[in-house]
């Protein structure tokens, strides 16, 4: 490795041992790092971070960073949990802001389904295009069709269950 490619290295300060006694687990200083060791050094601090906090231990440890926020944005009322039901009765916790509309939920459920296919190493695809043509989402025995408008307006409110329901297709119309 070249002279100028070590010098533009990473280094990090070292981190304090929670015990004297205890063999250290420190960076030295002129230790240069990879790309890599700085990454798996800060998922460690990250991790050590989220399993001490009381709000925020919950969350996996390849969290992201719209999680962090919305699960903070949760905790002082400013987003809500709304569960929604797929046809196979599982039921997803999808966290939103209080003024999301029908379109942000849908956003939320492909994120969150997006993050739990990776998490479980599936390389499977979803076609959300045909799921949004062949579902509607339904509140209370009411379809959430306008997606522009507000969850609030059609009466969607925290922990409040909302459900697929299947489109009915009419004889000689599209979708």
């Amino acid at each position: 490795m070249s002279e100028t490619m070590d010098a533009e290295r990473p280094t990090l300060p070292g981190k304090p041992s929670a015990v004297k006694d205890e063999p250290s687990t420190q960076y030295n200083m002129s230790e240069r790092l990879t790309h890599e060791e700085v990454m798996t050094y800060l998922k460690g601090q990250l991790s050590d971070v989220l399993t001490q906090d009381p709000l925020l231990s919950d969350l996996p440890s390849d969290v992201t960073p719209e999680e962090v926020n919305l699960k903070i944005a949760l905790e002082h009322g400013q987003a809500m949990t709304v569960f929604v039901r797929k046809a196979d009765g599982e039921v997803l916790p999808i966290v939103v802001m209080q003024s999301a509309t029908v379109r942000d939920l849908k956003n939320a459920i492909r994120r969150y389904m997006t993050l739990q296919l990776q998490r479980k190493n599936c390389s499977k695809k979803v076609s959300w295009r045909y799921i949004w043509r062949t579902y509607w989402l339904s509140y209370s025995g009411e379809k959430l069709a306008s997606d522009k408008k507000r969850l609030k307006d059609y009466g969607v409110q925290n922990r409040a269950e909302v459900s697929y329901v299947k489109r009915l297709r009419r004889k000689g119309q599209g979708y």
